[in-house]
């Protein structure tokens, strides 16, 4: 086993630089960068702080007539444009560009916002307790929801209960989270009835006079509707993979065996099922916990008002904030990857007769 989490360690490196390299030289040579996006702003299309700053660098603008390879550019200074080109590293050939973000990556080195002004790897940690709050409560509730659901489910395949538990699920899985969180803020967030919590922000503003006691029910009384948008939305996929995996142990011979020996109900299905039927269960978890964690957030984050690494990865996009979005790209693929392999782990844990090392 040693050996083969050492060569899945070591194809992390080719893995993770094959996705870099692509998305990389792909966003590189899309219209729209930065510097269209600054002499947009400059033109008045927008009020950007990247074309202030490279305006007030250098000083009054004088048009010109000559020719740019930037759209919308025909008629402003090349002066101009080549601060802009410096300004954020377009001066520089793109694979002099390419090999040292790698170099500056492999350093855990991400450079500077092109409009926070700030460190990437600062504006990413100040976002993460946002995005790993809604993602480890949702996962953990999902889970707690979905696998007592689905093996009811499947022991009563058949059952009124199974059949009207099967039409909650669907109806939950239909409706789109977003969906499911402006329902919940028109019903109980001081829409057109109640007004029982926060609309907004992962906690209030008096959070630090607070008792610790305070402080916890402040943090949950804030999260509650968030998490319940985003926990109704996913838990309906878990719930039906459970129960199908639970239906195809069932009628196997082991499970027959166990049954004529006498054993109970209960030992039957935790104690022989269970292995086996959670390994495809634990199959989804590493794209679960991505999803949740860091885009499936996204819109939770845009309607609650909570400023998390969903928000911040979509308004890095939009301004094509190119180290944002490239560290962020970075950091999920790499937790992508070192969760995969995890999974991998815990699949020998589970049954002992997985093993990779032959392969």
């Amino acid at each position: 086993m040693n050996s083969y989490i050492l060569r899945r360690l070591l194809l992390i490196i080719p893995t993770l630089l094959g996705i870099m390299t692509i998305n990389f030289f792909i966003v590189q040579i899309a219209p729209g960068g930065p510097v269209e996006q600054a002499i947009a702003q400059y033109q008045g299309i927008g009020d950007g702080n990247s074309s202030r700053m490279a305006a007030g660098s250098n000083g009054d603008i004088q048009n010109s007539s000559g020719g740019s390879k930037y759209r919308g550019a025909q008629g402003l200074d090349p002066e101009y444009i080549a601060t802009l080109e410096k300004l954020y590293g377009f001066d520089k050939p793109i694979l002099e560009r390419y090999l040292s973000m790698l170099w500056r990556y492999a350093k855990f080195d991400f450079g500077d916002s092109f409009y926070r002004n700030e460190k990437v790897t600062d504006l990413i940690l100040e976002k993460m307790p946002v995005s790993i709050s809604l993602g480890l409560w949702t996962t953990l509730l999902a889970y707690l929801i979905s696998i007592p659901l689905g093996i009811k489910k499947a022991t009563a395949h058949g059952s009124r209960f199974d059949i009207w538990s099967s039409t909650i699920v669907t109806v939950a899985y239909a409706i789109p989270a977003f969906i499911l969180a402006i329902i919940l803020i028109v019903l109980f967030a001081g829409g057109s009835y109640y007004d029982l919590f926060p609309l907004r922000g992962l906690v209030s503003d008096n959070f630090e006079q607070l008792s610790l006691w305070g402080q916890v029910k402040d943090y949950f009384w804030h999260l509650a509707l968030p998490i319940s948008a985003s926990v109704l939305a996913s838990f309906a996929t878990l719930t039906m993979l459970t129960k199908n995996s639970f239906l195809d142990e069932i009628h196997k011979q082991y499970v027959i065996t166990a049954r004529a020996k006498g054993c109970s109900q209960n030992r039957i299905l935790y104690g022989h099922i269970f292995r086996n039927a959670m390994l495809l269960v634990l199959a989804g978890l590493p794209a679960a916990l991505i999803g949740i964690f860091f885009t499936g957030s996204m819109l939770i984050e845009v309607i609650f008002s909570l400023d998390g690494l969903g928000l911040l990865s979509f308004e890095s996009v939009i301004n094509r904030d190119y180290p944002v979005i490239f560290a962020s790209l970075y950091i999920f693929t790499l937790v992508g990857l070192v969760l995969k392999l995890i999974s991998d782990i815990t699949y020998t844990l589970i049954d002992p007769r997985i093993t990779f090392e032959g392969r």
